[in-house]
């Protein structure tokens, strides 16, 4: 199949999947719920059909990305206590080893992982997005929902740590800490969310964030260096074949769509403040995610990082929305939904040439 048409197959799924969930997560916020705090809560039970249609798309494939991989070790392995302690992922291990014990074919595991990751995802959203369904949107309309459907593992722990948002809010590092730590047992790189707790949980904007966002382009501007010191302190570790990784840098586009919220939240710092205080802790997320995305210009796989910090943008963009004046807000929510399916477009269809494949959606 020409590449062109496989990349249209792709996204008609993907057309399907976002109009669904985009729909039953309007109606959900249509259809609100009284809750026990000022604020109305989007009906559950729509929200849920929205949720459904994420993880139904995603569990069912059978390609994109490393799917094909995951699925072929998983029908190849008997997972055991030795070779699970023979790799370091020990949580991830044992996930597998007890869906081994339900069924030896490789789609439970596919559907598993995106039920939890996906599960955890649009939790979190609708409990903190403003606009709960632009922020549903926005999670596949960016990409990140097609990132999950290739890093199984680390957005499974990206997942899991998301849904710790709640300790970020409430400060406390005990709980936010212990949920590190597990999901570092799905994937290692989730250990580096530890330091980062206490690095957000302050006010955005002050002469911090400018120290982080300069050392971010020093950093790429001298990226050999630091490539040289990061890749010697990690060469004992999984991860030390990331030095050889050779397939350039990010494309300046995502960085774009990356950065392009946190200039919308600089301009509107104090008016975010007044709606919510918390909201600088989602800010200082996503100044990250733009700190990691200016390091990946020059390799890629600091791309991988987004997975931890992408997911804030989603809650972000639903209060910029906020920032402008009410006769503004149509506009700019439109402009929003507009130009993200552009970028949609782009990203799959343009850049990726991806397609999508199922044994049961056909």
């Amino acid at each position: 199949m020409p590449l062109k048409l496989k990349g249209m197959r792709y996204v008609a799924v993907l057309y399907v999947n976002i109009a669904l969930a985009y729909i039953f997560s309007l109606c959900s916020r249509w259809f609100v719920k009284p809750s026990s705090v000022k604020a109305l809560k989007p009906n559950i039970l729509l929200a849920f059909f929205a949720v459904a249609t994420l993880v139904l798309v995603s569990g069912l494939r059978n390609n994109i990305g490393d799917t094909y991989y995951y699925m072929y070790s998983y029908r190849l392995n008997n997972f055991t206590w030795e070779t699970i302690r023979a790799n370091k992922d020990i949580g991830f291990g044992l996930f597998q080893m007890g869906l081994k014990q339900i069924s030896d074919n490789p789609q439970i595991l596919v559907f598993s992982t995106a039920l939890i990751t996906n599960v955890l995802i649009i939790w979190v959203l609708y409990r903190y997005s403003k606009l709960f369904e632009l922020s549903v949107y926005l999670y596949i309309a960016c990409g990140l929902y097609t990132v999950s459907m290739n890093g199984i593992r680390q957005f499974m722990a990206g997942a899991i740590v998301f849904a710790a948002t709640k300790y970020i809010y409430e400060g406390n590092w005990k709980k936010y800490i212990c949920v590190v730590l597990f999901a570092s047992t799905i994937h290692q790189s989730a250990f580096i969310l530890i330091p980062i707790y206490f690095i957000v949980r302050r006010k955005a904007w002050t002469g911090a964030t400018f120290v982080l966002l300069f050392s971010a382009v020093f950093l790429a501007m001298g990226y050999g260096q630091f490539s040289n010191l990061l890749f010697s302190a990690i060469q004992d570790t999984q991860y030390s074949n990331y030095k050889d990784f050779q397939e350039g840098g990010a494309n300046i586009i995502r960085l774009a769509v990356q950065a392009v919220p946190v200039v919308f939240a600089f301009l509107g710092r104090d008016k975010l403040r007044q709606m919510d205080p918390r909201l600088d802790y989602i800010v200082n997320m996503c100044i990250l995610g733009v700190v990691f995305m200016v390091i990946a210009t020059q390799n890629w796989i600091f791309a991988r990082f987004i997975v931890y910090f992408g997911l804030y943008n989603l809650i972000l963009l639903s209060w910029i929305v906020h920032l402008f004046v009410k006769r503004e807000q149509k506009l700019i929510y439109y402009s929003i939904v507009v130009l993200y399916f552009g970028y949609f477009y782009y990203e799959n269809v343009i850049s990726l040439h991806m397609y999508y494949s199922s044994d049961y959606l056909k």
